[in-house]
């Protein structure tokens, strides 16, 4: 249950939305700009460019992982994070008839394949449209019940005939493989698209830095703002960076399952639904310490919160962050999403905004050089 602290109110109040036109078409742009597990570029560098204006330097690590920085230079630093990959396909085989094949480049779902568009990336920049093709149901009676779409079934076909028809056209072995899915809103409620999961992550950071420099805040610490590669196949970026910053202080966003939709075991899941608020994990990684500043901090601004638990670890790049160095306080805070690793991922406007002030108003309660440890 959504978790809110009791406010007087005017029925006539307005809500004023801390996003402006330019951030959700940023939040647009990002979305629909490819950004594959390994191949994360191209959304890094509209991300760069976007946060450019509100920070006061930028890196790119070896990998990918893209940072800024407000105040740089002090000895006590706070990490914000998200990831930036999303999960894709490679080419794995190509058939004599010219049928490719795919293995998963992350946690891609076959279920959804059939029928879907693709772009194939090939390695000259160029994008090749495909298909993911799938017997007629007129044909599929000598399977007995429908068959399931498992890897060793899906296959793609680029409209050629042949194996060297394909390599002709640019594709081979090792080329990424997305889907052209773009973003929309729905019922003007719902921000779907393909890989929030977790580029809307992404947006919500580069909106606290930009939240930062509008309000002319002062940080007592410097704050790193950091939009991690290869989440999708174990955390890889994450681990990178953390042990390069050293951080003391770490809030990770990424999202979790909206249980309330049909076909989910909310007793398996936790009970977590979009419009309610975003989500405060409690678990092993996340520090016990810093999750009760952000629940205060929740409750002192009335932001509304959700809770989920977590058994062993988050599976988020929090895991990263708490286990990096010597330790690292960490906490997660997750947006409530529908249909995850689907095409169509949906996240409600009010949870995106609500978690951006949330990670923002905990940043400026962070004091500098805060110790988070449980006993001192």
């Amino acid at each position: 249950m959504a978790e809110k602290k009791t406010a007087k109110t005017n029925k006539n109040t307005q809500k004023t939305s801390i996003l402006t036109k330019e951030s959700v078409n940023f939040f647009e742009k990002l979305l629909n700009t490819p950004s594959p597990t390994g191949f994360e570029y191209t959304g890094q560098k509209v991300w760069l460019d976007y946060i450019k204006p509100f920070v006061d330097e930028t890196y790119v690590d070896t990998y990918g992982t893209a940072v800024g920085i407000v105040n740089p230079g002090c000895d006590y630093k706070v990490v914000i994070e998200a990831h930036a990959d999303e999960i894709s396909r490679f080419v794995h085989y190509i058939d004599d008839k010219g049928f490719i094949y795919v293995t998963r480049n992350g946690g891609s779902d076959h279920m959804i394949a059939p029928s879907k568009r693709v772009i194939i990336h090939s390695e000259d920049g160029k994008e090749i449209p495909a298909v993911f093709g799938w017997p007629a149901i007129h044909t599929r009676k000598k399977w007995g019940d429908d068959p399931a779409p498992t890897m060793d079934k899906i296959f793609l076909d680029c409209g050629a005939t042949s194996k060297e028809e394909v390599h002709e056209m640019g594709i081979y072995v090792g080329n990424v493989v997305t889907y052209p899915d773009t973003f929309m809103i729905l019922n003007d409620r719902y921000y779907v698209g393909r890989a929030l999961d977790n580029r809307a992550g992404g947006f919500m950071i580069a909106q606290v830095a930009r939240l930062l420099r509008q309000n002319k805040k002062q940080l007592p610490f410097s704050l790193y703002i950091v939009n991690s590669v290869q989440e999708e196949i174990g955390l890889k970026g994450a681990h990178m960076i953390a042990h390069s910053i050293k951080p003391n202080v770490a809030i990770v966003t990424d999202v979790c399952h909206d249980t309330s939709t049909p076909m989910i075991d909310i007793k398996k899941e936790g009970d977590t639904k979009c419009g309610a608020g975003p989500v405060l994990t409690t678990g092993p990684a996340v520090h016990n310490n810093l999750l009760q500043l952000i629940k205060d901090v929740a409750k002192d601004k009335d932001i509304a919160f959700q809770r989920l638990a977590a058994s062993y670890y988050t599976g988020t790049d929090t895991d990263a962050f708490a286990y990096s160095n010597e330790g690292v306080p960490s906490a997660l805070v997750s947006l409530p999403l529908r249909y995850m690793h689907t095409t169509v991922e949906a996240a409600h406007k009010d949870d995106v905004e609500n978690a951006i002030k949330l990670i923002y108003e905990s940043v400026l309660a962070i004091e500098d050089g805060q110790n988070f440890s449980y006993l001192s």
